[in-house]
């Protein structure tokens, strides 16, 4: 049995931190008309939690609009969480976005009430931290905080030192994505993702080993402590990540459980 979070998230019906890594599909479509009709597709495949990727979305400037269009979707996914990221360029985002729009889509966003969980880069700057940090409190939406590193992998006192940093920087989930160049940067991974959940991190945290190498972390990443994994529903959102169903008929094995229900 994995080891669990100290501390867990509930997310409507779905437990971060729990007995099992949940599993995120991405929603990536550019206009509401297809992102809409792709999230009732989602709903079909039943995930645990639905992202949306608004830094892929043709209208995330205009804040009025994703306010509505995320009462829409809340609409349309029912009672499956929703995590909103507005990834920045430099860390894998779909489009250039300037900071401040950024962290006004991130503050439209909780101010919605549609949302569960909120995706904001740990290299951003301190005072759009602080702002978004300070209004999820307000609202009660927990803040993910997280790290893209889609050239290498850092050595594992490094991964800790990232984590370590997001707890101090106010996350309630933290999460590392980094790019293998050899297989034994996977197993710098895992193993850093087992000294955070047994020694380092009381939070939920998400560790990923990007890529074709790094498939084995989306797999059996839960067994060393990474809280939930990431599939394709319509479109992949990271290089390495593959379809729902394939996804869960490995974690069936892995975790001794019936993923089909």
């Amino acid at each position: 049995m994995r080891v669990q979070s100290r501390k867990q998230l509930q997310l409507r019906g779905a437990v971060l931190g729990g007995p099992q890594p949940l599993v995120c599909l991405p929603l990536m479509a550019r206009n509401s008309e297809t992102l809409l009709a792709q999230a009732e597709q989602l709903v079909v495949l039943r995930p645990d939690i639905i992202e949306w990727r608004a830094d892929g979305y043709e209208r995330v400037k205009e804040l009025d609009h994703c306010q509505r269009l995320l009462l829409e979707l809340r609409q349309r996914i029912g009672q499956i969480p929703l995590l909103v990221t507005c990834r920045m360029a430099e860390e894998g985002g779909l489009a250039p976005i300037s900071a401040e729009h950024r962290r006004e889509l991130c503050l439209a966003a909780i101010a919605s009430g549609a949302i569960d969980l909120l995706d904001c880069e740990l290299a951003n700057p301190p005072a759009f931290l602080d702002s978004v940090r300070r209004a999820a409190r307000a609202k009660g939406v927990p803040l993910l905080l997280s790290y893209h590193n889609f050239h290498h992998t850092p050595d594992e006192d490094a991964i800790l030192a990232i984590l370590r940093q997001a707890v101090a920087a106010g996350a309630d989930v933290v999460k590392v994505a980094v790019m293998p160049r050899v297989p034994a940067d996977v197993l710098t991974l895992l193993r850093a993702t087992n000294r955070a959940r047994v020694e380092e991190v009381h939070l939920p945290l998400v560790t990923i080993s990007m890529g074709a190498m790094g498939l084995v972390s989306r797999l059996a990443g839960g067994l060393f402590g990474s809280d939930m994994t990431f599939a394709i529903g319509l479109e992949a959102s990271a290089p390495g990540q593959i379809p729902i169903d394939d996804l869960r008929l490995a974690m069936a094995l892995l975790y001794q459980t019936d993923r089909s229900t």
